[in-house]
């Protein structure tokens, strides 16, 4: 696996943050370091961006190979893992930012869920957002992005790996109602 300098100091430096520790309820329990919470096997909170553009694909990126958890995979989502002093809302805007350089953009919540792996406890919360600004990658944890159709995912996500909590984001994202 390669793993640039950069990648790898990143990955130390993410490992150390403080993450929001919740119980199986979602009641926020303390912030605990991000390699701690995974190696103790508890529960953290997440938040899932899908990002469309105007013409209604989704954008999905490929994961760089330092990431702890499903490193190389393909995403659906922008995200990742709440501080421990910050919302749900908060954590998907500055993920947003952070991962694909989208800000200042309309974010609508549509609900939360549980996902159980392990090494990959997580409460989390399903955002969406439209933006056909240009993407600015976060190179220490995105390789490349994409705007796919939604019926192209089923085929994709068979030809090449994708990551099963943000796939259960968009299911949970096209099962609520459309206001």
């Amino acid at each position: 696996m390669l793993v640039s300098a950069q990648e790898a100091a990143h990955r130390a430096a993410s490992d150390a943050e403080l993450i929001a520790w919740v119980d199986e309820r979602d009641q926020l329990l303390g912030g605990l370091p991000r390699a701690e919470l995974r190696a103790r096997g508890l529960i953290g909170r997440c938040s899932f961006i899908l990002l469309f553009n105007s013409a209604g694909e989704l954008c999905i990126h490929q994961r760089t190979l330092s990431k702890a958890v499903y490193p190389g995979y393909w995403d659906v989502a922008a995200g990742g893992m709440l501080q421990a002093d910050e919302s749900y809302a908060e954590s998907a805007a500055r993920e947003l930012e952070e991962e694909l350089g989208i800000a200042g953009v309309e974010l609508r919540e549509h609900g939360r869920f549980r996902f159980e792996q392990p090494n990959n406890r997580l409460w989390c919360a399903v955002f969406s957002a439209i933006s056909d600004a240009p993407l600015i990658l976060q190179a220490e944890e995105v390789q490349q992005a994409r705007f796919v159709e939604l019926s192209a995912l089923a085929q994709l996500s068979a030809q090449q790996p994708f990551c099963p909590d943000s796939l259960l984001a968009l299911q949970r994202f096209l099962a609520t109602p459309a206001d």
